[in-house]
């Protein structure tokens, strides 16, 4: 298991055995919504926001 730090509130954001790029995730300690973008080393980042298509 590897460790990566939260960009929001630098809590520890554990990755467990099999994470992937691209998996979002979410922080336990603040609930920010955060996007894998390396495992390894670790590291995270805060996903995008995701809009809603009315269809447009």
């Amino acid at each position: 298991m590897a460790e990566a730090e939260c960009p929001e509130c630098a809590g520890k954001i554990a990755l467990m055995e099999g994470t992937e790029v691209g998996e979002i995730i979410t922080c336990a300690d603040c609930g920010c919504k955060l996007e894998v973008t390396a495992v390894n080393p670790p590291a995270v980042q805060k996903a995008p926001e995701v809009q809603e298509d009315w269809g447009e």
